[in-house]
């Protein structure tokens, strides 16, 4: 027998947030902020049960950016980058995280697939080193 889903408060709370995070990424401890806030009492453990339970419907996406590291989120709900695989940037200075479509990089997951019998995982792949803003910060400072 199938368990029943239901909805609670707290859920329509979190989905309602998470759809004002589209295209951003975001961790457990984001959203328990967020909502610490603005006064809702949303225990974590509940933060990360909805969570999970939102990427089994396919309604956000989990992230793995290393071990150390908690996993972050994207709300893809609606159908926003629903289903897309993409690899991510990471800056090292400021943390920022992009989204990383490339053909070039689609080339290369084909050539070793083909070649090396080898699938990369897009989901769990971040390409680790400093964004275009804090190479522009670094120059700015180096030149005074």
């Amino acid at each position: 027998m199938q368990k029943a889903s239901y909805k609670t408060k707290q859920q329509d709370l979190l989905v309602s947030y998470l759809k004002t995070t589209r295209g951003r990424h975001f961790t457990a401890d984001d959203v328990r902020l967020y909502f610490d806030g603005k006064d809702v009492s949303i225990g974590i453990a509940t933060i990360y049960r909805q969570l999970e339970k939102l990427v089994s419907e396919g309604v956000v996406q989990k992230y793995f950016l290393g071990e150390q590291t908690a996993a972050c989120f994207e709300y893809t709900g609606d159908g926003c980058n629903a289903g897309e695989k993409h690899f991510h940037l990471k800056c090292e200075k400021c943390g920022k995280l992009v989204h990383l479509e490339c053909d070039d990089l689609k080339e290369v997951c084909s050539h070793l697939k083909q070649e090396h019998g080898f699938s990369l995982d897009s989901l769990r792949t971040v390409f680790y080193g400093v964004c275009s803003e804090c190479s522009d910060e670094e120059k700015m400072q180096e030149g005074r």
